[in-house]
């Protein structure tokens, strides 16, 4: 199978679990629940399913159980939408790649904060009245 088939079809099954987990499931642990990326094999019949959820680390334990609870049904559904002649077994891993962006961001805006070019700058005139100041 060609890669570009192999992305085509985690592209639909992104999307389509996407679509199902946000409208269609009812159970309150996933709510809130981003499908970020999806991995399938090149039979497909499996499927890696990458998942953020904004919460502490109960919200995630329970967010967890309650996809691996829907997987059947999931499965199930996604079997009726795509045309392929296997119906990809889900795995979800969750993906920390946001909470992680999120602390880098942090820290940066926190070394922005604290750093001495911020206060010297802060202090020193503005371009523009280094420009008037230049022409008088």
């Amino acid at each position: 199978m060609s890669k570009k088939y192999e992305r085509r079809i985690s592209e639909l099954v992104r999307t389509w679990l996407s679509t199902l987990i946000e409208t269609r499931i009812k159970d309150p642990r996933v709510a809130g629940v981003t499908v970020t990326d999806v991995e399938v094999t090149p039979d497909t019949r499996l499927a890696k399913v990458y998942y953020s959820l904004i919460g502490d680390e109960d919200a995630k334990r329970q967010a967890a159980l309650g996809l691996e609870s829907a997987a059947g049904w999931l499965r199930r559904e996604l079997g009726a939408h795509l045309r392929t002649r296997h119906t990809p077994e889900l795995i979800f891993i969750f993906d920390a790649s946001l909470e992680r962006g999120e602390r880098m961001a942090q820290l940066l805006d926190a070394l922005r904060n604290d750093s001495p070019d911020q206060t010297a700058a802060a202090t020193r005139p503005d371009a523009s009245d280094d420009l008037r100041a230049g022409q008088q």
